[in-house]
């Protein structure tokens, strides 16, 4: 479990960084959304919006790994599985998208999916002992 908590930490982190640098202009945005995004101020509120869900993934990735709502097990489990389906989703579509998502997004976004596959396996089967 403490592994699947350190990668969920690492794939967070790393995806706040990609976007952060994707909205100081370091990485440019034609990299990243598929090179769909005509401008930057159409890419902008996606790399916000990303920037906040990971966010909020990384404070729930740190909550399971502290046990601190431990009397939610199964919606944890949940949450989990959704997160699981959500970010597989993700790497099908890192697959089909520009060499950068390709090489990098794709193995950052398989990072996301071990990690929270682990989180709901193990919360899982705490809940069912």
């Amino acid at each position: 479990m403490k592994t699947a908590i350190f990668m969920g930490i690492i794939f967070y982190s790393l995806t706040i960084l990609i976007h952060l640098l994707i909205i100081s202009g370091i990485i440019p945005f034609t990299w990243v959304n598929g090179g769909r995004s005509e401008s930057f101020a159409t890419q902008l509120p996606l790399s916000l919006i990303s920037t906040v869900i990971s966010i909020i993934g990384g404070v729930f990735t740190l909550i399971v790994g502290r046990n601190i709502l431990n009397k939610y097990k199964r919606g944890i489990t949940i949450i989990c599985w959704f997160f699981v389906v959500l970010w597989s989703f993700g790497f099908i579509q890192q697959l089909f998208g520009t060499p950068f998502e390709k090489m990098v997004c794709s193995f950052i976004l398989f990072l996301g999916v071990i990690s929270n596959l682990r989180m709901a396996i193990e919360k899982n089967a705490v809940t069912i002992k």
